[in-house]
């Protein structure tokens, strides 16, 4: 960002959007959707971290709001890879965004019938919601039939994709789950001379070191008992919804249970993969000396070269290192955390091997093990949920001081890099949800610090910028999160969507609103340089007159020529904050002259200093944000 005039400044905020948008100059190809668009290169500005975006794919481009529940594909409608037009891919790109994270990608179990295009049928006794967990995947060697206008050419239009995301100067991230897969896994496009998953186990056995899954011998697979009045379907017909599932030996399910007959708590849609671990929770396979965790990828790489390793392994890199040819440019890995260290430094060394550049994220909820993962196990970013997020979500719902944000920040501050940020994401509630805060308004102080405080990767969830509240009750599971079960219609989403235009047109003054606090708030998180400035804490530097200092949390990014401050008030009530800050806080000069701007309101802040100190009094309504820039005062000169 130049130094520029009051006037000028707010064209540093938006620039990236304005300068994004004007490049590409593309229409919108959604009717004959060709894999590239002819857009000239985005504007030479320096990302200064990763901003990614998830976005639930078969929800994204569905305009069906009908949203009967437990409804079937025919009622409910079901989004396409193809509804990712240039024009919706501009609109994402315009929100700061990097990465996109498109899940559900691998063909997962669902009760829509796809036999016509050589894919058996699945069984919904096994199965979660009419359209099926994401996460229980049937065949990784290829893409969801549901996503594509033509199934029979799905993986086609899902390679489009990738090169469409690419040309709008964005990076493509898939889901791997590599704990475990659908119950009923059935890969009819695994590559010539790659064995399928537990086509040569020996399911005589409980454990073999080479098995691909855990067997319970001599035992057949019962479908869990569910309370009350469930039904697979929510009650409607189906060939094999009849209480049973043929899997003679049963194996052990996803989640680790080890009975014949999960409980309907269990993840028993899905079974568990074998990497060595033996049922004793003893390890089959070569210890990675602890010194490994100051090594680069390529020793690792190196290490792993002339051992004997279990056969899972040699399979799950297989599928990696396919996807990676696809031309996806990274993983997020479900549950990373139930599968041993020692493989993710095999699988992820191969990776970087393979594309060193890939984007590694992991879903890791045991802070103890935190550094092992990243450090042995060559992740790049791991959520920061047991942390930073669920201690910022009870500070939004005003059950804790802001003082805790610093504190559990504390505990991470070695690798705080490292530490993805979110507010949402399909597995969490919605922000707007009434379990959570119940007004999406509540998301604008929690965002600014979300987003600002760290230099690590910042993750939106779609319909997240538009107040989406996620209430609908879909059929399994409980609203407050969008379903990621059933075939659905996201509302707010859908208003932004506005019939395939993308440009917000349907959606409500307050919500349009809302998503530009996004916009500026996500671009300079990207883009802004104190993004790469230390962080100081400000509470000890805050006075707040009306004594609710408990609910305002302030700091300050440094930079050499422009630092950012940053206020967000938490309480139900506009707060008027007196701030004392030392200079060599904000990496400007001692002894010169500094000014204050709201990159928010677009209004100068009156300041003084004194003593190397820069003491401002700033106003931030209830449930908001201010952002300021501080730079030197000829900066600001016309």
């Amino acid at each position: 960002m130049r130094p520029i005039s009051a006037s000028g400044l707010r064209f540093s905020l938006t620039a990236v959007c304005t300068l994004i948008l004007s490049a590409c100059n593309v229409s919108d190809t959604r009717e004959t959707m060709p894999a590239t668009a002819p857009i000239t290169q985005a504007p030479s500005q320096t990302q200064q971290k990763p901003v990614v975006y998830q976005v639930f794919t078969r929800l994204f481009g569905n305009t069906n709001s009908n949203n009967v529940p437990w409804g079937s594909i025919e009622q409910n409608g079901v989004g396409k890879f193809a509804d990712f037009s240039d024009t919706a891919l501009s609109e994402i790109r315009q929100l700061g965004v990097s990465h996109i994270w498109f899940t559900g990608v691998p063909h997962h179990v669902t009760t829509t019938d796809y036999t016509a295009y050589g894919i058996s049928l699945d069984d919904p006794d096994v199965i979660k919601g009419r359209a099926g967990s994401p996460y229980a995947v049937k065949d990784y060697y290829n893409v969801d039939p549901d996503l594509a206008q033509d199934p029979a050419r799905r993986m086609a239009e899902f390679e489009a994709l990738i090169k469409r995301t690419h040309a709008h100067g964005m990076k493509v991230i898939i889901d791997i789950v590599p704990n475990h897969v659908a119950r009923h896994y059935e890969s009819v496009n695994t590559p010539a001379g790659v064995p399928a998953l537990g086509s040569n186990d020996d399911p005589a056995q409980q454990y073999q070191r080479d098995n691909h899954f855990y067997y319970v011998p001599g035992t057949s697979f019962a479908v869990p008992e569910h309370p009350g009045n469930f039904h697979p379907l929510g009650g409607a017909a189906h060939p094999l919804a009849d209480g049973q599932f043929d899997e003679t030996p049963a194996k052990w399910t996803g989640n680790g249970a080890r009975s014949a007959q999960p409980s309907a708590s269990d993840w028993y849609e899905t079974v568990k993969l074998n990497y060595g671990v033996k049922p004793d929770g003893s390890f089959d396979f070569p210890a990675l000396p602890v010194h490994f965790a100051n090594k680069p990828y390529a020793k690792h790489y190196a290490f792993w070269q002339n051992q004997d390793l279990p056969d899972a392994w040699y399979r799950m890199r297989e599928i990696a290192l396919f996807w990676l040819d696809k031309g996806v440019d990274g993983f997020r890995f479900d549950m990373a955390e139930m599968v041993p260290v020692e493989f993710w430094s095999f699988l992820n060394a191969s990776i970087k091997h393979h594309k060193p550049d890939a984007f590694l994220l992991a879903e890791v909820y045991q802070p103890e093990r935190y550094r092992d993962y990243l450090h042995r196990g060559l992740m790049d970013y791991l959520y920061d949920k047991v942390g930073f997020y669920d201690t910022l979500k009870r500070v939004m719902q005003q059950q804790d001081s802001v003082t805790s944000l610093d504190d559990v920040a504390a505990r991470v501050s070695d690798i705080e890099s490292s530490m993805l940020h979110f507010l949402e994401n399909h597995d969490e509630q919605r922000i707007a949800s009434e379990p959570f805060a119940g007004d999406a308004q509540r998301g604008k102080p929690a965002l600014a610090v979300s987003a600002l405080k760290s230099d690590a990767p910042y993750m939106l969830y779609f319909g997240q910028e538009v107040g989406e509240d996620g209430s609908e009750d879909m059929g399994f599971g409980d609203p407050s999160r969008t379903s990621i079960f059933d075939y659905a219609g996201v509302p707010a989403h859908q208003r932004w969507m506005n019939d395939g235009k993308f440009d917000g047109g349907q959606l409500t003054d307050d919500e349009q609103a809302l998503r530009r606090f996004y916009t500026n708030v996500l671009n300079l998180a990207a883009y802004h340089p104190a993004m790469q400035g230390k962080m100081h804490s400000l509470l000890a530097n805050q006075a707040v007159k009306s004594g609710e200092g408990d609910q305002v949390y302030s700091f300050v990014r440094s930079d050499p020529h422009q630092a950012l401050l940053v206020l967000s008030n938490f309480s139900d009530s506009e707060q008027q904050v007196n701030l004392n800050i030392p200079i060599s806080h904000t990496g400007l000069a001692a002894g010169t002259a500094v000014t204050a701007y709201s990159l928010l309101s677009g209004t100068t802040i009156p300041l003084m200093q004194q003593h190397n100190r820069i003491q401002v009094q700033v106003n931030v309504a209830a449930t908001d944000a201010q952002i300021i820039e501080l730079t030197v005062a000829a900066n600001h000169s016309e």
